[in-house]
């Protein structure tokens, strides 16, 4: 189960819980849910009507307390600290684990020097472990410990509740998300009909170059089959120019058919030797 639907279960607890009460008693609800492990989301509480109605009451503080984990940090808790309750261990780990949350909204890459300096720790080895502890293995922090660069290289950070004023920057911050977004989306749709129409433009020019290749093949299929010849009665194969030649022979050396019998075989011994001789 991750993060957010961990936090849907404990809030609709301390939802339901606090519902039902009022006054004083609300006071421990308030403790308990800053105190709890894995809940890092107070919004929900701060909206019950029964939480609101401390405001001016002598539990006053108890709501202020409620507002400070859901917006501020730790050392925003140090200047007025005087004014609210005192903290128990579970709620200053808390607020140093919503502190962190607090930086990574704006900073992917964060300086160990910042991080000590926001979270009260005295050296390094001390915040590796409570990044790694108390962040990391409880899921509400992705991130790689850099040592070289000292520094906390942040990749993924659960958010906090939205602080008063903060939801018309988001809007602004959205707004311009979209409009990039659309800008985007044109871009991308023209580079699609660019792809179309070249595409349409090397279909046609292929089938051009293929039909030319056709005719090329049909154009030395002729030659070919112009310069091949004839076949003889033996099976020999005579070019047009032997042929030429044999016919030329013919005109310049009369008689010689003698030799050959009338079906064009080749006279036999016997008959060679009964011939007169000239």
């Amino acid at each position: 189960m991750d993060i957010e639907e961990r936090q849907a279960e404990h809030i609709d607890y301390f939802v339901k819980k606090a519902s039902t009460l009022n006054g004083p008693a609300l006071a421990n609800v308030v403790v308990e849910a800053t105190s709890h492990p894995s809940l890092f989301a107070f919004s929900e509480i701060l909206a019950i009507p029964s939480v609101l109605e401390l405001e001016g009451t002598e539990n006053n503080v108890f709501l202020d307390l409620l507002r400070m984990f859901a917006h501020v940090t730790w050392s925003e808790y140090k200047n007025v600290a005087g004014r609210l309750p005192q903290l128990v261990p579970d709620q200053v780990l808390k607020l140093k684990q919503l502190t962190l949350l607090t930086l990574a909204e704006t900073d992917k890459v964060l300086p160990y020097d910042t991080l000590m300096q926001e979270l009260d720790v005295s050296n390094v080895r001390k915040l590796e472990d409570f990044l790694i502890n108390d962040c990391m293995y409880v899921g509400i922090v992705r991130g790689k410990l850099n040592q070289l660069r000292r520094c906390f290289e942040v990749q993924f950070a659960a958010g906090r509740d939205i602080r008063p004023g903060q939801l018309g920057s988001m809007i602004d911050i959205l707004g311009n998300w979209l409009a990039t977004s659309d800008n985007l989306l044109v871009s991308i749709q023209e580079k699609i009909k660019w792809a179309d129409t070249m595409g349409g433009i090397d279909q046609k020019h292929k089938k051009e170059v293929e039909e030319r290749v056709e005719e090329v093949k049909k154009t030395l299929s002729m030659k070919l089959y112009t310069s091949s010849g004839y076949v003889g009665r033996c099976g020999l194969t005579y070019t047009v120019a032997e042929v030429t030649y044999c016919k030329q022979a013919d005109i310049d050396y009369p008689g010689h058919e003698e030799n050959f019998s009338e079906l064009g075989g080749v006279m036999d011994y016997d008959q060679d030797r009964n011939r007169p001789k000239r």
